[in-house]
């Protein structure tokens, strides 16, 4: 063998050798998260008292259901999950970060300190009866078509079984409910950011209702809500029209420029919008109008920049028409920064609870509704539970609030599965699902993963801490959380 062939020879040998070494590397860069220490679940009180409080869930749910309160006027289904908390052994702290309807709630005593978000707020529009077939109770009436119905009490529920357990056990820690109004649209969560509410939490959990069971890994995009109000002149618009100005002018030549200003931005950032008030009377040129608009992107940094170059359109929509323009942020959320470590935690407790066990009457209504979607996606997706995915390279699709506390305390959330796969998200199917024990059993499998979870928290202090030290690390040193809505007050009437 010649020393030109020993030469090859080697290299192929080194580069055989590499490719492991190479994978190996990389798969060591994965994060290995801490081995769980609650194992046995075997008579865990906290799971007992769900299997056996399931009429009192089903029961409130649906009564908040049937109140479908829009954001910021949810007093009543505030009142329902405070009571409920207050007569588990809650103390019960209301009108947090100045806001009626918003409320701490909290059970335990020391550390480690473990936060679940609860909302409540309903959509303007979406009055649904509980029948498979479109069939408002109230013609352009509120209905609960994300199922805030369902997350808040999904919520609660697993916050009194962690409380049941802590009664048993002995064991320190705390659990807190955190009552948060208006996610839609409103930003409840944003002003309890910024007002330092969740500084105690050492974790903060969140669920969703969705049409199956699934940790989330999406990031989301971050939001601003603005409202631009146009004030004009008005006038007789057959007799003296050149007397007038229109403040409605000015909102169409806002509209057009921005919906050129589409073609330039990133594809991956959303702008949308409604004309919220346009005048009275097509005889009268409006001295008002107003519109509302959701401007979305995967990163903060670059919303700015759309928000600011339609701000500019705003003001030459002004200058064009003579009127005068207003500029309101009503609210704003960031983009969700992830967790690992909790994301596992939840995806064990997921894969051992289980998903929901509908019933003949549950699975026969399902297929009627699941009659009515377009879009069909497997029913069966109701009845599983997803993998855990990778994260987003870039965030997409919808906003909420719940990305601002994930930037300042540890947090992660999960869904499962209250809807019917394949329909629209708020959609009245969604509405007419959640009135029933369909909802009710995907709220009680929520409450069990945060009760697991909690538990898994309190006796497992190095969870606690990897989860909090992959925090700081994903948001790195220099981060000052503002609020992308800036020092404003919360916008009580922004439903009204």
């Amino acid at each position: 063998m010649n020393k030109k062939t020993l030469l090859i020879g080697a290299a192929i040998l080194a580069l055989q050798t590499a490719v492991p070494a190479l994978a190996q590397n990389k798969e060591s860069k994965k994060l290995t998260v801490v081995e769980k220490v609650n194992k046995n679940i075997q008579k865990n009180p906290a799971l007992l008292y769900l299997d056996e409080s399931f009429a009192s869930y089903d029961k409130l749910q649906k009564q908040i259901w049937s109140l479908s309160e829009l954001g910021f006027q949810e007093s009543r289904s505030d009142q329902l999950l405070t009571d409920h908390l207050r007569k588990a052994g809650f103390s019960i702290e209301t009108g947090v970060a100045d806001m009626p309807t918003a409320f701490v709630a909290r059970y335990g005593h020391g550390k480690p300190i473990i936060g679940i978000l609860a909302e409540y707020d309903a959509l303007p529009g979406l009055s649904q009866d509980t029948v498979p077939y479109r069939k408002p109770l109230v013609t352009c009436g509120p209905g609960h078509g994300c199922g805030h119905n369902v997350f808040g009490v999904g919520s609660a529920a697993g916050a009194v079984a962690v409380s049941k357990w802590l009664q048993q056990s002995g064991h320190e820690g705390t659990v807190i409910v955190y009552g948060t109004p208006a996610e839609e649209g409103g930003g409840g969560k944003v002003y309890m950011v910024r007002e330092h509410i969740f500084d105690e939490a050492d974790v903060v959990f969140d669920w969703h209702p969705g049409s199956s069971q699934g940790v989330s890994t999406g990031l989301g995009t971050a939001m601003t809500m603005v409202d631009f109000r146009f004030y004009g002149k008005s006038a007789h618009a057959a007799g003296n029209p050149w007397k007038g100005r229109s403040a409605l002018d000015g909102v169409e030549a806002l509209d057009y420029m921005v919906n050129l200003l589409r073609e330039h931005v990133p594809t991956s950032s959303r702008i949308h919008y409604v004309i919220a008030d346009g005048g009275e009377a097509p005889n009268v040129v409006p001295e008002y109008a107003r519109v509302s608009y959701y401007i979305r992107s995967p990163k903060r940094e670059t919303l700015a920049k759309i928000q600011e170059w339609i701000f500019n359109a705003a003001d030459a929509a002004a200058l064009g028409t003579q009127t005068r323009v207003e500029k309101e942020i009503i609210c704003g959320y960031y983009e969700k920064l992830p967790n690992r470590t909790l994301q596992q935690l939840l995806q064990d407790n997921l894969e051992l609870v289980g998903p929901p066990v509908w019933d003949e009457r549950e699975t026969a209504f399902a297929r009627e509704l699941y009659q009515t979607v377009d879009q069909k996606a497997p029913l069966e997706l109701a009845n599983q539970v997803q993998p855990l995915r990778e994260f987003e390279k870039e965030g997409s699709g919808g906003s909420s609030d719940v990305g601002d506390v994930s930037w300042v305390v540890p947090n992660a959330g999960f869904s499962t599965a209250t809807f019917i796969p394949g329909s629209a998200g708020h959609s009245w199917q969604n509405v007419a699902a959640d009135d029933t024990t369909i909802g009710t059993k995907g709220a009680i499998v929520a409450g069990k993963v945060f009760a697991l979870s909690v538990i898994e928290l309190f006796l497992n202090p190095k969870l606690v801490a990897q989860a909090k030290e992959e925090f700081l690390n994903r948001r790195g040193p220099d981060f000052e959380y503002k609020a992308l809505l800036g020092d404003r007050r919360p916008a009580y009437d922004y439903r009204k």
